[in-house]
């Protein structure tokens, strides 16, 4: 089984269907959140963004420790900063896969904080995790989008604003 192109595939269709959901962002809406203990709009698109960056860090390395890390969440007001992220990041995590082989794809991963680990996956498993999140998150928005009234692209045939597929 070739589970490097079907990954490859995977996280093609996802970006396809996350930059549709994009290009009808609402920038006048980034801090709207439907609870007070949900993300607001912009730090939820930003983040799903981001994921699309992990394959080449998950390929790169053998951990993420949250406690030890210098990471901060970028900060976007613009729906066009998203989108220019959004391509970077597809093309940073498609280029790791392009250049793995599926030996790698065997070896372990796991996240941690502050050397306690928190789950720990093959490295397949992890991206897998990856494109959960992405569709866990993206559906996420949906509903945001479907309280402020945006009209909803398809995500995996169409949506009910739609006839026929978007």
């Amino acid at each position: 089984m070739d589970t490097l192109s079907q990954l490859k595939n995977e996280i093609q269709n996802e970006y396809q269907t996350t930059k549709k959901f994009f290009e009808v962002y609402p920038e006048t809406q980034n801090d709207f959140a439907p609870h007070e203990k949900s993300m607001k709009m912009m730090p939820l698109a930003t983040h799903i963004a981001e994921i699309f960056e992990w394959p080449n860090t998950i390929l790169k390395t053998s951990e993420l420790d949250f406690a030890n890390t210098d990471y901060q969440p970028k900060k976007f007001t613009t729906k066009e900063d998203l989108l220019k992220a959004l391509d970077e990041n597809y093309q940073q995590g498609m280029n790791a896969l392009e250049n793995a082989n599926e030996d790698k794809l065997n070896e372990m991963w796991a996240l941690k904080h502050n050397g306690q680990e928190l789950a720990k996956w093959t490295k397949y498993g992890s991206i897998r995790h990856g494109l959960n999140q992405i569709t866990h998150h993206r559906a996420q928005l949906g509903v945001y989008y479907r309280m402020n009234d945006i009209l909803l692209p398809g995500s995996y045939g169409p949506s009910a604003d739609y006839q026929g597929f978007q």
